[in-house]
């Protein structure tokens, strides 16, 4: 495994990235680069473009003009060296084991180091007793602890995070930030959208800061919450910003 600061397929560059969807721009000529190692939280008020810029940067979805560029690549596909969790993660008719041997399997992975992987995802997100577990019927919690182990198991280069502790208490948000961080010191590059500044306070390094779909700054975390750039960002901080 790499040390944090050495993701195979980083830096991630965006060239003047643009998406339309029902003849609106949703995402407006945004270009930014992002190195290995600091954890960036994309944060913005709501229909900033924040999931949206994620699923581009993702490929989940292509941009109507633009490039989002994997530089690091001399051979294989970008999609197969990252991760996403959703806020709402897609659980599968099967255990919580199964749920993440899947995803191995879908990866080519043999039988034999799946099942090791597979101990030991659920093992780090503490989800080893639940192994036999049906995954629908775990709670919302347990929910996402699973999508992040799966996440874990295919030990991405860049693990994106749409909004991973959204509507989770305070302690169960507390045990995924910690789960995060134990990804991220294993080597992987985190890319989170947070509607909560505390999460990204804890959270982040760099901040990439999205307004009506325009990118407005891309700062060191400290820098971002105590000198803000922009009076939108100003706004924003102070709770005054909602569009």
């Amino acid at each position: 495994m790499e040390d944090p600061g050495t993701g195979g397929i980083l830096p991630l560059s965006v060239d003047s990235l643009v998406f339309e969807a029902d003849g609106k721009r949703l995402i407006k000529d945004i270009t930014f680069t992002v190195d290995a190692g600091p954890r960036t939280a994309i944060l913005g008020p709501n229909g900033a473009g924040k999931s949206l810029l994620l699923r581009l940067c993702h490929g989940l979805i292509l941009p109507s003009s633009g490039e989002v560029v994997w530089h690091g690549m001399t051979t294989g596909d970008p999609a197969l060296r990252q991760a996403m969790v959703f806020q709402r993660p897609i659980m599968l008719r099967r255990t919580a084991a199964e749920n993440v041997d899947y995803a191995l399997k879908v990866r080519d992975v043999p039988r034999r180091l799946r099942r090791e992987l597979v101990r030991e995802a659920l093992k780090v997100t503490r989800l080893n007793r639940l192994a036999g577990r049906q995954a629908r019927v775990l709670s919302v919690g347990e929910q996402q602890r699973l999508a992040l182990a799966r996440a874990w198991a295919l030990r991405p280069d860049v693990l994106f995070l749409d909004e991973p502790t959204a509507s989770l208490d305070p302690a169960v948000t507390h045990t995924i930030e910690d789960l995060i961080n134990t990804i991220r010191a294993a080597g992987t590059k985190i890319i989170l959208t947070t509607h909560d500044l505390g999460q990204a306070r804890r959270l982040a390094d760099e901040v990439l800061f999205l307004h009506r779909g325009r990118l407005l700054e891309q700062t060191p975390a400290r820098e971002f919450f105590e000198r803000p750039r922009s009076e939108a960002a100003r706004a924003f901080i102070a709770g005054e910003l909602f569009w």
